[in-house]
């Protein structure tokens, strides 16, 4: 029976191993399907229940079947939010990846291939389920659409549809990667706060975009969505707090600014920086999730 045993913790040693080959891209494929690091990482831990059973020891391609399966799981979940929406009121805000203004650990530059900013999350947020697995996967991944399919329970040809639809909408909302290097979108957002301590709505106006949006999760019960640089200009002015203190990080790999009050986070805000002014701004107020984040 010892002898057993042993072969059975080889087997899952082995079975562990060509998990974790897979597991970050994995994780990146899971967390553009959901936008939400937990439910990214439920679906992968799903996925490694479902390898865990089957094996899989005749797959040739293994990245592949698990991907497909992390695909299955996150389109569950996705069906399953359309049908049950959130109550918070006013627009969702992504989880963001959140790391160091010197830059992500190598675990986050994993998360972050292909470019994924927080601004483009939000976008992918008003796809439908299936338009949202057919454009991660073949836009993103480069998954041919014969193999995203059988995912959808549709033809390659309406896959190819439901992709070209997603496109559609994610141009239609303009540029949403940052422009420029790091310090130099930094440096508007900072020239943006320092205009909005200073009371200078001459200069916020001048910072912004004429189309600007801001976002916030609505936890505070201010308006969650504002358009215009007047309109965001003005919000600027009013939340201003002279308690505050603010720290540069990188949020999704682009310029952030994380806020404190007293030593308390009060609020994460990205930046997506074009053309020398900020286009968008997403804001995460809610206390619990900057907790959770910031741990």
């Amino acid at each position: 029976m010892t002898g057993v045993r042993e072969e059975d913790g080889e087997a899952a040693a082995v079975l562990g191993e060509r998990f974790e080959e897979h597991r970050s891209r994995l994780r990146a494929v899971a967390y553009r399907m959901l936008g939400s690091l937990d439910e990214a990482d439920d679906a992968v831990q799903e996925a490694w229940v479902r390898f865990s059973a089957a094996g899989a020891d005749d797959v040739a391609n293994l990245g592949g079947w698990l991907t497909t399966i992390v695909t299955r799981v996150c389109l569950n979940a996705l069906r399953a939010r359309a049908a049950r929406p959130e109550t918070l009121a006013g627009a969702r805000v992504p989880d963001p990846v959140l790391s160091a203004a010197d830059g992500p650990t190598p675990e986050q530059e994993a998360l972050l291939a292909d470019s994924v900013g927080l601004a483009l999350l939000v976008v992918l947020d008003t796809l439908t389920p299936a338009e949202r697995v057919a454009f991660v996967l073949h836009d993103v991944f480069d998954f041919p659409f014969g193999e995203i399919a059988p995912i959808l329970d549709r033809t390659p040809q309406a896959a190819r549809q439901l992709a070209s639809r997603a496109r559609h909408r994610v141009k239609a909302a303009g540029p949403r990667e940052p422009d420029g290097t790091v310090a130099a979108q930094q440096k508007v957002v900072s020239a943006f706060f320092a205009a909005a301590r200073a009371g200078d709505l001459t200069g916020l106006v001048e910072l912004l975009d004429p189309e600007v949006v801001l976002r916030t999760d609505g936890f505070a019960g201010t308006p969650t969505v504002l358009r215009g640089a007047t309109t965001v200009s003005g919000a600027a002015l009013g939340g201003a707090s002279p308690h505050a203190e603010f720290s540069p990080v990188l949020v999704n790999g682009a310029a952030g600014m994380l806020i404190t009050v007293r030593g308390r986070p009060a609020a994460l805000m990205a930046f997506t920086v074009i053309g020398g002014r900020i286009a968008a701004v997403d804001g995460i107020t809610d206390p619990q999730r900057l907790r959770r984040l910031m741990s």
